[in-house]
């Protein structure tokens, strides 16, 4: 419930900023712009590039949500509610969620697009 107010707020104030109407077209206040989105990306066509590796294009994303899904394993939630009680629990979070951008890189190389390092690019410069 959280995420719906989180991004109803973005899309509210960055209409705001923008000076453009806001999502209040669907529903009431555009409370039901969420399902929209969301049933324009089921429906949405997968498209795959034609010049690039396939494989790597389809894997690197979900690479990189497994990897960001697995790093919640060692935070504890509460008191008694811990998925994995490990000793080296930071380290395997840092360990685990690092792998995240190989994912999008990989799917970026996967996609033969020249520009597709040009914004991953800046931050493994030294």
């Amino acid at each position: 419930m959280g995420v719906l107010v989180i991004v109803w707020l973005e899309r509210e104030i960055s209409a705001g900023i923008q000076q453009r109407i806001s999502p209040e077209c669907a529903g009431p206040l555009g409370i039901l712009q969420a399902l929209a989105d969301g049933t324009k990306l089921l429906f949405k066509e997968n498209l795959l590039p034609s010049r690039g590796d396939t494989r790597l294009f389809s894997i690197g994303p979900s690479i990189a949500v497994i990897s960001i899904l697995l790093s919640y394993l060692v935070i504890p939630f509460a008191y008694r509610l811990v998925l994995a009680d490990l000793s080296i629990g930071v380290f395997l979070w840092i360990a685990i969620s690092s792998i995240a951008p190989v994912g999008l890189l990989m799917s970026g190389y996967g996609s033969n697009n020249k520009y597709s390092f040009l914004g991953p690019g800046y931050s493994f410069v030294p």
